[in-house]
């Protein structure tokens, strides 16, 4: 509806409010290109003004007269037709968010989840995975023999630190727990089925 609206309102006022259709444009596309035709157009309209101000007849019928409604009625059109233009365009250009990687899971909720790295949206389809590519061994480093070496103790990885959980979260979980224990307790009583055990 407010495309008809600023397509219409150039050529219904015959080109004098052809300058708000650019304008909006110009605001919602918010590019250089779409400023600069506001510009030619508020130009365009001020050049056709001078020329009827110079017209001294009632029917813009002198030379002046009839340059100023040409280039009115002209800047109308071309206004009309690059607001359809530049609004199109603008919401048929794709939309590629910018990837954001995700946040680390909170620590010491539920289960550890696991986690996954972030990878980077692939617009055009899943891509096929990829088999090791084999390094050539050169010719010019001769090949050593090793000797058979006793295996070195592994040592066990210690897991990844945990951080402390802030003093609210535990105040949360303990409430959540003392809930749980009193809905096992009374959740199963029989009652008249509220809340308050009957109240």
């Amino acid at each position: 509806m407010l495309r008809v609206v600023f397509v219409a309102l150039p050529l219904l006022s015959i080109g004098f409010l052809a300058w708000v259709s650019t304008l909006w444009a110009a605001i919602v596309t918010r590019r250089a290109r779409e400023w600069w035709v506001f510009a030619a157009t508020v130009a365009a309209l001020v050049t056709s003004f001078s020329f009827l101000a110079q017209d001294d007849t009632d029917d813009f019928s002198t030379p002046a007269g009839t340059t100023g409604m040409i280039i009115l009625l002209l800047n109308a059109c071309v206004c009309a037709g690059w607001f359809l233009y530049a609004d199109v365009r603008h919401y048929q250009r794709p939309y590629y968010p910018i990837p954001v990687a995700p946040y680390p899971p909170a620590a010491g909720y539920a289960y550890a989840q696991p986690t996954q790295p972030a990878q980077p949206p692939r617009p055009y389809g899943p891509v096929p995975p990829q088999a090791p590519v084999p390094q050539p061994q050169s010719a010019s480093m001769p090949q050593i023999p090793q000797s058979p070496q006793a295996p070195l103790p592994q040592t066990p990885v210690p897991p990844p630190p945990q951080h402390p959980a802030p003093a609210r979260i535990d105040q949360v979980r303990a409430e959540l727990d003392e809930l749980s224990d009193y809905l096992r307790r009374h959740g199963g009583s029989g009652g008249s089925g509220t809340p308050e055990g009957g109240r």
